[in-house]
């Protein structure tokens, strides 16, 4: 089974867990790579974001827990950053600022760029397609976009390659997380609309290099049957060459490898032979066991 974690979160961001109870599970659980990825700052506020305020402290409790355990386990110090359209600060300048190790580049809020205004709070024009709760989903749907799913599946899709194009960071997270609170109620994805877009933003993917997450929070928290992205991109992306790497998007130190065996079988029937992992400041090749 995969024995490391790049995507992981504590009580800096939105995460249940210390550091330090995390790394000593890791190690508990034989990884031989951790690393921490808390959600990226942003100019309003929220309850799942790392606070500008505390990215110092951050920073520094990573750098100690490095080296208190640098016999045992390889740490790393990252930021899941979230792009907003016009609004989050340019990744590259993120990453030179507190020094990461790399960076994962996803998109949890979406902007209606038709409907945005330079006044008003900020936080009132975004909708959240990630959380527990679907009616936040729901509810953003009918404000944001009249209730037009498809023209909102196309907008996350857009912010999404806005991304891809004109941000640098290394591993892209679930990114068709946009079915998750659908639960097949608005869309399918074997809707041919549906999976054009999903191949553009896959290709484009492909295109810059980017590793793909293979992500297991949606499983173990039954808050959708399957993974992010679905077998059928695991399909195209293997086809295309697109690395991969299991990601448990950890929120408790319980949750650092839940599902990794079963996402092993899953790229394997997709064709991968292996996954790759980030080693002293590039990306390795790890057969699949």
């Amino acid at each position: 089974m995969q024995n490391f974690n790049l995507h992981t979160h504590s009580v800096y961001s939105d995460g249940k867990s210390q550091p330090r109870e995390i790394v000593e599970e890791a190690i508990r659980q034989g990884l031989t790579t951790l690393g921490f990825s808390e959600h990226s700052p942003l100019p309003f506020d929220n309850t799942f974001s790392v606070k500008s305020a505390d990215m110092p402290s951050y920073v520094a409790e990573i750098a100690q827990l490095k080296e208190e355990y640098k016999d045992k386990i390889d740490i790393y110090c990252a930021l899941e950053a979230d792009y907003l359209t016009g609004v989050s600060e340019p990744f590259a300048v993120t990453k030179e600022k507190y020094h990461l190790d790399y960076l994962i580049g996803g998109v949890h809020l979406v902007i209606n760029s038709a409907l945005r205004q330079a006044q008003g709070p900020l936080a009132d024009e975004i909708w959240f397609i990630d959380g527990p709760k679907w009616e936040v989903y729901d509810e953003g749907l009918q404000k944001f976009f009249d209730g037009d799913i498809r023209r909102a599946v196309c907008r996350f899709f857009e912010q999404s390659n806005e991304m891809i194009e004109n941000e640098q960071f290394d591993i892209i997270a679930h990114f068709d997380k946009i079915k998750m609170h659908n639960r097949d109620r608005y869309f399918h994805e074997d809707e041919q609309w549906y999976r054009k877009l999903a191949l553009e933003t896959l290709d484009l993917i492909r295109q810059k290099g980017l590793v793909m997450e293979i992500n297991t929070r949606g499983i173990y928290k039954k808050r959708y049957n399957g993974f992010y992205p679905s077998p059928w991109l695991m399909e195209e992306a293997y086809k295309m060459g697109v690395p991969a790497i299991i990601s448990a998007d950890a929120h408790h130190f319980s949750e650092i490898t839940l599902e990794f065996e079963t996402t092993e079988e899953a790229l394997k029937q997709a064709g991968y032979r292996s996954v790759v992992n980030f080693k002293d400041g590039r990306w390795v090749e790890v057969p699949l066991s």
